[in-house]
Parts: C-alpha cells; structure tokens; sequence
C-alpha cells in the first residue's frame, strides 16, 4: 500500500506539481498583468466620460467599441503568450515585410485619391499600419542585435539597426504621422542602448531622426494641420486668426489639469471633460479627462500604475534568458516611457500636439490590440526564462 502511495502520480488540480517549475503556464508574471487589466478598465471609463456627450442619442459608442477592442486585445495577448517568443523571431521578418507592405498600399492609396491616410477604413474599425510597424519593427530589431553575441554594438550591426527602423518610419512619416514615427525612433534608441551601442551611436539617431523631421517640414511632406501644431507649440499665446482652432484645444486641455485641482470634480462632473471643448479627447487627451475628474490624486495613481508596469518589463528583461528576450522587453520597455510622456506632454503643452495616444487608455483599437500583443511578448519572455 505504501508503494501504491509513493509511486502514484499526483492528482491535477491546485496544488499540482505534475508539470515542472518551469512550465510556462506556471511563470505568468501576475502583477503586470494585473497593472494592464487595471489600465485597460480605467481607458474604458475616460473613453465614456470624455466620449458621451459626443452623439447624440448614444453615449456607450466609443466605450462599446473601447470595450470590443480589449476584448480582442486579451485574446491576441493569450495567443502571443502561447507562442515561444523564439518561435516569433523566425517569424519576425515575414510580420515586418508583410507590415512594410501595408503601409506601402495605405501610401499608394492616398496618392491615388489625392488625401493623407493614415488607416485603412472598414466600417466601424480603423486599422492604421503605423500601429503594428512598432511591434514589427521591435521583433525584428531585437532578433537582428541579438544575432551579434557580444556587450557591444559592432558599426555594422548599427547601422543595419538604422535601416530596419528608418524603413518604417520614414514611411510613417509621409503618411504623415510624425507621433508614431517618433516611437519607432525611440525604440531604435532604446533598444540600441540596451544591447550595447556606444554613446555616440546614439546621439547619431537623434540627429538623424532631427534631420529627418526637418526635411520633412521643408519639403511640405506633412499636412497643414501639424504644420498648425508645431507653430502652436512654439507660440501657445498666439493670436494668428489661422491658428486659433489648433491653441484653443490646447488651451482648453491646460485648463482641464488645472482646474481639477487636488480630488477632481468627480466622475462625469468636469464641464471641459463632458463638454465639447476638446476634440477627439477620448482619443489624444485622455489625461486631461483624467486631472479634471479625478485631480492631482487621479493624475499620480495614473502615472504609478505606468511606472508598475515599466518595473516589472525592466525586470523581465534583467531575468530573460537570452539577450533576444531582453532586446524585446528593451524595446517594449521604450515605447511605452515614450508614448506616455508624450501624450502628457502634449496635454501639459510642454511638447507639441501630435495625437500619439496613451497606452490602454486612449480610444482606438489598432493601438490597444498591438499593446496588448507586445505584452504578450514580454509574458513570453518571463514565462520561459527558466527554460
């Protein structure tokens, strides 16, 4: 009997130590996790408050779609969680030709109808290429550095970095859209120093990427509209007729965070927030919806559940197994730091207007699907870091 006992496999359920310590599915890291479910619920509520007033007869319109897109987005995390994030460096450069290849067509189309596009138009759902040549450009930046297997970057490997990312991003920027074009910027900084570049190699993509936007403002690749913004942000108390739609939102967005005070007004009580005075606020100045509503307070346990976040990807790249893994949590790591302080940024007025959207709180489902995508990445790394 005490044989049968001893040698009888243990039994499925809590408790079970069938699989090994490092089985994946046992090395879920569940506060970041946790920090994303907690981002995402709160996005859903800005996304109503901000949203409500804007058509009339249905105030559940963006937030029902906010809602659809997180749902799809948890899906597409579980995938990408499945999948050895290995695996996905094979597939990396097929994601990034197939993702080149959409932003070549949404190019060609604007051409040919004679208008920037920005998204590709089906019905209730935008899908904007720009959105997965961050993930794509990630994937494979990271798989090409961690193919060199030495502390530091050779100028070769540089500037084949440089290439794979100024693909994309100079054609984000002819779309235009200078905000996404300057996270794939960011990203190439951020990963470039993690795996090894000298300081020098840095300052280059800066100067580059500098350059890069300058020639763009001469050559009048980009619109009129974010011509409007830069000359706003270079002069916030202008009175040029031309300009006054662009400083009214802005303005009006200042006023948000100011006059939230220490608590806020309260959920739904901010007349800016629930008002008409800031366009598209759901989607570019969700943290405005934020400080008027929920004050200083709201505003700092916003910022903190962010900085939980970081902490726990920086984490997860010093514990992966490989430099691929930690290259990948480099690069997730990068954009989101970017996004965030930008998008406040903006909101603050102490950078210019460029409708780059806060992770998992700004409306749009592009953004939020391929967020939720690369945090799957990184779960992917810590899941097998044992393996």
């Amino acid at each position: 009997m005490a044989r049968l006992f001893i040698s009888r496999r243990p039994d499925s359920g809590l408790g079970n130590i069938r699989s090994s310590p490092g089985d994946p599915s046992r090395n879920i890291d569940w506060v970041l996790l946790s920090v994303q479910g907690i981002l995402m619920i709160v996005g859903s509520f800005v996304v109503f408050s901000a949203s409500r007033t804007r058509i009339e007869g249905d105030p559940y319109a963006f937030v029902n779609r906010q809602v659809v897109f997180g749902i799809i987005g948890l899906v597409v995390m579980t995938f990408v969680m499945a999948i050895d994030y290995e695996t996905l460096k094979d597939r990396a450069m097929s994601i990034y030709v197939g993702t080149i290849a959409l932003l070549v067509l949404l190019l060609l189309l604007g051409l040919a109808r004679g208008q920037d596009r920005i998204s590709f138009d089906f019905g209730p759902f935008n899908l904007q290429p720009a959105e997965l040549a961050k993930f794509a450009t990630m994937l494979l930046l990271a798989a090409f550095l961690a193919e060199e297997r030495t502390d530091e970057v050779s100028y070769p490997r540089f500037l084949g970095g440089l290439i794979l990312v100024g693909f994309p991003a100079i054609l984000v920027i002819l779309q235009p859209d200078l905000g996404s074009a300057s996270v794939l910027v960011a990203l190439a900084m951020g990963t470039l120093l993690v795996a090894g570049a000298r300081p020098k190699y840095i300052a280059a993509v800066s100067v580059l990427a500098l350059l890069t936007v300058v020639a763009a403002f001469v050559a009048q690749l980009v619109n009129q509209y974010q011509v409007q913004r830069l000359k706003v942000y270079l002069d916030q108390e202008t009175t040029d007729p031309s300009l006054q739609d662009a400083v009214y939102q802005v303005r009006n967005a200042i006023r948000a965070v100011g006059t939230g005070g220490i608590w806020g007004k309260g959920w739904l009580q901010g007349p800016l927030t629930n008002g008409r005075d800031i366009p598209v606020m759901w989607a570019d100045f969700p943290f405005a919806a934020v400080a008027e509503q929920f004050g200083l307070v709201g505003c700092l346990v916003l910022m903190a559940l962010f900085c939980v976040a970081l902490v726990r990807i920086w984490r997860i790249a010093s514990l992966s197994k490989d430099s691929l893994g930690t290259y990948i949590c480099a690069g997730v790591f990068t954009m989101v730091l970017w996004q965030v302080f930008q998008n406040i940024g903006m909101t603050l007025g102490i950078t210019p207007v460029t409708g780059l959207p806060m992770p998992f709180i700004s409306y749009g489902g592009s953004s939020l699907i391929v967020y939720c995508a690369m945090f799957g990445v990184v779960q992917s790394v810590y899941m097998r870091r044992m393996r």
